[in-house]
């Protein structure tokens, strides 16, 4: 028996055991007993804007059709000929029906049978009405803007399931944002390392150092909030555009420079949570704005600058108070498998999921969003990068400076943890309880027995 294999240590707010990071067998137990239970994204309403797209979506070797049926009707079906059990379509398209290429049979949009070649053949035998033989469905709801899917048809509404993260987080209207840009990567490590890689803020002073000289006090809060979590800022007393006061510096006079140098930074090396739009509007408080030590005014200032130039852009700007963004804080860990962080302008999401049977693998989705005028949204480009060393190749120019950081990271961390020296996490219990609220769920779902699940 392996060491990651022994029996297993319970979860404590400072400790989650290496275990599930690990073990193939923890995986097949979330193979069968959490994955098919739980809401997930599968992908975005604009992925599917007209009747008869589709996305074909792909998880612990099942695959899942999501396609629009009508105007405001989405439908998701399992990806399988009920003939043969060929997959019917890959990747994305549109269709007016689905066609299996076997050996012809075909479905309309709305599941139901169409045909069957030589149909006769199967007279007098049982189950073999249109109804049997319909796709079968998969649940399906929608929350902004993202189609959620899951495999149990008694699943509690999604609604309820993501409670109370739409709550707090509706006021940044993720359905009004539009993909900026889209890239999956296979990354060497567990599903759950790579999620976790951005569900704490606590690793930002070792593996983004170059972030703290404008970014303000980074030491994290996180809490639970039942099956998901958050972390944030409430303690910090330093705002974006000063140093942090890890690096010792004073708040300099004029703060105007370091804000300006944030949103830059922001932009150059991440493309993502802020806009290029937030960027250039920032720059007017240096010609708008006396330099100042007030973080408060200036940063408000800015974000007034920000508003302006959406709006001028015909973007809109959501109707949302500083009280909100502050409950809101800065990262959300939906279970089991997204995370996201969010501004006015623009958010930026992740979703993991497991790479077949391996558990040192996953596939790694990275999701830029930004607000746009309508019908001036940047055409869809889904970037791939599945190579077992894509990952690490040419990593700053495909995925900027801050994704790489953390790409090492992963594989780092995975290998570390198979080590007889390490026996388990000792998650932070002030910046890091997202993760532990992680794993107290997920083995809430593992150890399921039949009868409770």
């Amino acid at each position: 028996m392996t060491v990651h294999e022994a029996a297993p240590q319970p979860i404590r707010l400072d400790f989650v055991p290496q275990g599930p990071y690990l073990s193939p067998k923890f995986l097949q137990l979330e193979n069968e007993r959490m994955w098919p239970k739980v809401w997930q994204v599968a992908c975005r309403l604009e992925e599917i804007p007209h009747v008869g797209d589709y996305v074909t979506f792909d998880v612990i070797g099942e695959s899942i059709i999501v396609t629009r049926l009508t105007g405001d009707k989405i439908k998701a079906y399992y990806n399988v000929c009920q003939h043969r059990g060929r997959r019917l379509t890959t990747g994305c398209g549109h269709a007016s029906k689905f066609h299996c290429a076997y050996h012809g049979w075909q479905w309309n949009l709305d599941g139901s049978l169409l045909r069957i070649l030589d149909e006769e053949d199967w007279a007098g035998c049982p189950s073999m009405t249109k109804d049997d033989l319909a796709l079968k469905e998969v649940q399906v709801d929608t929350w902004g803007g993202f189609v959620f899917i899951n495999m149990d048809p008694q699943a509690e509404p999604l609604a309820k399931y993501l409670a109370p993260v739409p709550e707090i987080t509706d006021c940044f209207e993720f359905e009004k944002m539009r993909y900026r840009w889209y890239k999956s990567v296979r990354l060497p490590c567990n599903w759950k390392v790579a999620l976790e890689a951005f569900n704490e803020g606590y690793h930002v002073a070792a593996t983004h150092p170059q972030i703290l000289d404008s970014q303000g006090d980074d030491v994290t809060r996180s809490f639970a909030f039942g099956k998901h979590g958050m972390f944030g800022y409430p303690t910090a007393t330093r705002l974006v555009g000063t140093p942090s006061s890890r690096t010792g510096k004073p708040i300099p006079d004029d703060i105007r420079p370091g804000l300006l140098r944030f949103y830059q930074l922001m932009e150059d090396q991440l493309k993502a949570i802020t806009t290029d739009r937030d960027n250039e509007a920032t720059k007017r408080v240096m010609t708008e704005v006396e330099p100042t030590q007030d973080q408060f005014m200036l940063l408000g200032k800015a974000m007034e600058f920000q508003r302006e130039a959406a709006l001028a852009d015909g973007a809109g700007w959501p109707d949302i108070s500083f009280e909100q963004m502050a409950k809101a804080g800065t990262d959300w860990h939906v279970f089991p498998n997204l995370v996201f962080l969010m501004y006015p302008d623009g958010a930026l999401f992740y979703r993991a999921r497991p790479d077949g049977d391996n558990p040192d693998s996953c596939i790694f989705d990275i999701w830029s969003l930004k607000r746009y005028a309508p019908g001036k949204e940047p055409a869809l480009n889904r970037e791939f990068y599945y190579g077992v060393d894509d990952w690490k190749t040419d990593t700053v120019a495909n995925f900027g400076l801050i994704l790489s950081q953390d790409f090492v990271n992963m594989g780092q961390v995975q290998q570390g943890m198979k080590s007889r020296g390490f026996a388990g996490a000792r998650t932070n219990p002030l910046q890091e309880t997202s993760i532990s609220n992680f794993h107290r769920v997920l083995h809430e779902y593992v150890n399921a027995t039949e009868s409770s699940r």
